[in-house]
């Protein structure tokens, strides 16, 4: 039985031969799905399908439109891993996000971004972050239009029933108990950590918890970290920033070289064992060995596990804190779960310093707002957020496909790297380019990308760091098209 239903001032919408005066003769030739993704795109986002409305069933305009039902099945396909519509059981497909505004490039040639033009200092990601472009492929960001608006409502209002007032005060700089006990219940079912609540520190993402480390560290003596190379530049600047050194350590294929660490005499390596940045290779079974042998003769470990979580063509990888405790200071947050405004994140460390580290959260900032601290609790606690991460795993893996296409079609000779997890790949190209220079040419036409050299202390081959997770696959093709012709003007 049919139960759509005419536009109503609840906002269902019904098929009809009227429907947006679709007329599929305009569709071209083999791209029905995509034309009617397009023009029911474009009726989201100028209003005239509104949030919270229901689109026709499959069958319904289908039989209007005189298509097969498959051409709706895929338009709405599209639209759902574009985050603005969701499957609703039987109250059908229903609208819930506008697309987001696009920035309209300039016709003339513009002067070469300043964020390019020379060594890249501690603004240089907001100088990026603030650059007008139409498609980012900034890595490390999520599917932002993906956070879960409905699941955070409920979680927040069932917080707010129960609340005290006492909880309206100030509360403890380690976080509040209810996040700290669901925080180590989640490292235990997802990472393989069994950590007493206690131990649990709650900070303003990884990059609090970086400042904090180094602060703890700098003040027992230990004045450098070593890191992976290539390895995040961020990491780099906030240790760089407390006063600590950053010898380079090198990264092939099996992870951080841990002979070259031993080598180096530095007293604290920083590494991203799980899923390494950004070259997305695992520290394999023997670096492992290795490693935490260093680790046990008087070498600290600091793991970032930044996405770990986000995997797809392999088996979880177990964190080093869960097989060394005493000797790994452990980080991770949920910026790449649901998303960097939040603002939350965790850090776990050695019996030794946790006073210490404790003192120095007390008087950043006495503690993270309580409020979304219990709202993110409820969300682990009630199944909503492995939930979410389940819909996110099946997403980025098919937006993962569809940029390795891209990159084949448009990067011919191009290389790709760490497809098996995380939110971002690393591509490396064939020949002599600079890849700064590409990036500033491929963001004079729209487009955000980050070069491998930024990320890179000793000398790397040319190549961008890539993220996937936050684009649609017709975005991704039109990004990597546009890098396509900006390598080809540059040779």
């Amino acid at each position: 039985m049919d139960r759509a239903k005419p536009l109503t001032a609840e906002g269902s919408i019904t098929a009809g031969a009227d429907f947006l005066q679709l007329d599929v003769g305009e569709a071209p030739p083999g791209g029905r799905a995509d034309w009617l993704a397009a023009r029911l795109r474009a009726a989201i986002a100028d209003g005239r399908v509104p949030v919270g409305a229901r689109l026709p069933a499959s069958r319904v305009l289908a039989a209007e439109l005189g298509v097969s039902r498959g051409v709706v099945t895929e338009a709405y396909q599209r639209l759902t891993e574009d985050g603005h519509v969701a499957g609703r059981g039987r109250a059908g497909t229903v609208v819930v996000a506008t697309p987001a505004a696009v920035v309209t490039r300039a016709p003339a040639p513009r002067r070469p971004p300043e964020v390019f033009a020379a060594r890249p200092d501690t603004a240089v990601f907001d100088a990026l972050r603030h650059a007008p472009a139409e498609l980012d492929l900034t890595p490390g960001v999520p599917d932002l239009a993906a956070f879960p608006r409905a699941a955070w409502l409920r979680a927040e209002r069932a917080v707010l029933h129960r609340l005290v007032p006492a909880a309206f005060g100030y509360g403890d700089p380690t976080g509040t108990p209810a996040l700290r006990l669901a925080i180590a219940t989640w490292l235990a079912r997802n990472r393989g950590i069994r950590v007493d609540p206690a131990e649990v520190v709650v900070v303003a993402g990884v990059s609090q918890a970086l400042g904090l480390l180094a602060q703890v560290l700098h003040a027992d003596g230990v004045h450098t970290v070593a890191v992976e190379d290539p390895g995040s530049l961020g990491v780099r600047q906030h240790l760089n920033n407390w006063r600590l050194d950053t010898p380079p350590v090198p990264v092939d294929t099996d992870g951080l070289r841990v002979d070259r660490l031993e080598a180096s005499a530095a007293p604290a390596v920083m590494l991203t064992p799980a899923h390494q940045f950004p070259t997305g290779v695992v520290l394999d079974g023997d670096r492992r060995r290795r490693l935490l042998r260093w680790a046990r003769s008087g070498g600290l470990v600091i793991e970032d596990d930044y996405d770990a979580e986000h995997r797809y063509d392999r088996p979880p990888v177990p964190a080093l804190r869960g097989m060394l405790p005493d000797r790994v200071c452990y980080t991770g947050s949920v910026s790449k779960l649901l998303a960097p405004a939040l603002r939350i994140g965790w850090v776990l460390v050695p019996a030794r310093w946790h006073d210490d580290l404790v003192a120095a959260k007390r008087m950043a900032d006495l503690g993270n707002a309580a409020l979304p601290q219990l709202v993110l609790a409820e969300l682990m606690d009630s199944g909503a957020l492995e939930r979410h991460l389940r819909l996110l795993r099946r997403r980025h893996v098919r937006r993962r496909d569809a940029m390795i296409r891209a990159i084949r079609e448009h990067l011919p000779g191009a290389v790709v790297h760490g497809a098996a997890a995380g939110l971002h790949l690393l591509v490396t190209l064939p020949g002599e380019v600079d890849d700064t220079a590409l990036a500033a040419a491929a963001l004079r036409q729209g487009v955000k990308v980050q070069p491998l050299s930024w990320h890179a202390q000793l000398p790397q081959p040319p190549g961008l760091v890539l993220g996937y997770a936050a684009n649609p696959p017709s975005d991704l093709d039109r990004a990597l098209a546009t890098l396509g012709a900006a390598l080809c003007d540059l040779r």
